[in-house]
């Protein structure tokens, strides 16, 4: 068992015992059902989930809270009457630290940052599917920090351990401005197993290190850029993102977008 995945439990039991019962608790789930017939196929398919989650917060002074949360994922897919897929395992489960200027959260948690909304060049650790309409998403196992000198300026940075064991590290600045949002990431990988990444399941092998810059303006129209580079063995890959959006003044407002992407290797 990892260091991270044993001190998270550890942590997440002992401040279970003695504060859940005497301080502010949720218990809540989410339910989804899907289904549909495929071409060529006589029996109609279906999808169920459910996630449980229970979460606590303990408050201290100054502005100060400790809170937590457990969730577990259980999926099971129909072909007809047939089982077809059967899976239960952990969803999140985390310890977060915060205050007014500084955040910090231990454990299996969800990192996700970047401006663009469907094509997402930074999607580097997430599995968010676009058609899933509840945009769940595996967390990683890791250590994330945020801190906030300014209101307009906030630093993160983060340590992830994957399933071999093998730590890899990053970082990333978001500024916000008069004239649009900045974020600037990197983030290095020593692993030397075979890995898939982003929306598009780009496979890398080998360590390598990723470096993106992204921004967004919003105005009387919305705009926004993710640039990401991933550089491995010798090889580098691009990816670009530009998209836009705008709300036309019908009704209440009708809002329409669009997003493309742009992927070379060199």
């Amino acid at each position: 068992m990892s260091v991270i995945r044993f001190l998270s439990f550890a942590v997440i039991l002992l401040i279970l015992i003695s504060t859940v019962f005497a301080q502010p608790y949720s218990i809540k789930g989410q339910l989804w059902v899907s289904g549909g017939l495929i071409e060529n196929q006589s029996n109609f398919m279906m999808d169920i989930g459910y996630v449980p989650t229970v979460s606590a917060y303990y408050n201290l002074r100054n502005g100060r809270m400790i809170d937590l949360e457990w969730g577990y994922r259980l999926d099971r897919s129909y072909s007809g009457n047939s089982l077809t897929l059967k899976n239960a395992n952990n969803y999140r489960y985390w310890v977060r630290y915060s205050s007014d200027k500084l955040e910090a959260r231990v454990g299996l948690q969800k990192i996700v940052f970047g401006p663009s909304l469907v094509l997402r060049s930074l999607s580097w650790f997430d599995t968010i599917d676009q058609k899933d309409p509840t945009r769940k998403t595996d967390g990683v196992e890791a250590f994330r920090m945020r801190w906030f000198p300014a209101s307009s300026l906030s630093l993160w940075t983060w340590a992830i351990l994957n399933d071999q064991d093998t730590l890899s590290y990053g970082g990333r600045g978001e500024l916000s401005t008069n004239i649009g949002n900045f974020g600037f990431t990197y983030h290095q990988d020593p692993s030397k197993y075979l890995q898939m990444i982003g929306q598009s399941s780009i496979p890398i092998s080998g360590p390598h290190y990723r470096l993106a810059i992204d921004y967004r303006y919003d105005g009387f129209i919305g705009l926004w850029n993710e640039s990401a580079m991933i550089k491995y063995d010798r090889l580098e890959l691009d990816m670009i993102t530009v998209g836009a959006d705008y709300t036309l003044p019908i009704s209440n407002g009708i809002p329409i977008m669009t997003e493309s992407i742009y992927i070379s290797s060199k």
